[in-house]
């Protein structure tokens, strides 16, 4: 339920963090816990893929429609075709992109395709999201979208993982700051 902002400079590991945490890299630590139970990140848990939604800061869009490209992940776990278009309306709501529901995702702008990214992991309804960069190249308006997005996500009471360069983000109030150094975290509230 809390929300962390990961900062450092290019090359210090942040997207690499992202990326053993939601299973797309191993990697091998002295221990992890994940809801208070040991994980191997060697041996990726199902049930931990399950509950994180990850979004890369440019995200990857299928050349289908908006709606097809949120409904994605729910196809791929299985939910019910009822079940996945209430939960793809929802997000495509929550996110402001009706208008563009039907359209290609090549027609988006960037911030556009962001919030698209972000309604995606949303339908999932993960309890925690990875977030890499979520604001940049964006234009100012499409930063200001994309920050309400995140911050209705923090006050429903998920855990969020950002990691960002914004200093509209790391300027957030009540955020636990964290700060990467050649591959280390260190704290940086």
């Amino acid at each position: 339920g809390r929300t962390y902002l990961l900062s450092g400079s290019n090359g210090a590991g942040k997207t690499s963090l992202l990326r053993v945490l939601a299973g797309l890299e191993q990697a091998h630590c002295e221990r992890f816990l994940f809801d208070g139970v040991d994980v191997d990140l060697a041996n990726y848990p199902r049930h931990m893929r399950s509950r994180l939604g990850f979004v890369h800061h440019h995200p990857v869009m299928f050349s289908t429609s908006v709606a097809d490209n949120i409904a994605f992940g729910l196809r791929a776990a299985d939910v019910s075709r009822p079940e996945a278009k209430r939960r793809t309306d929802e997000a495509i709501e929550w996110a402001g992109i009706g208008s563009r529901a039907s359209r290609p995702p090549q027609a988006l702008s960037a911030g556009e395709k962001q919030r698209v990214a972000l309604a995606r992991a949303h339908a999932l309804d993960p309890a925690m999201y990875l977030l890499d960069e979520p604001t940049a190249n964006l234009d100012e308006n499409g930063r200001v979208l994309v920050t309400r997005l995140i911050d209705t996500i923090a006050r429903e009471g998920r855990t969020l993982l950002i990691a960002c360069h914004d200093r509209e983000l790391l300027g957030l109030d009540g955020v636990v700051r964290l700060h990467m150094r050649d591959g280390c975290l260190e704290d940086a509230s």
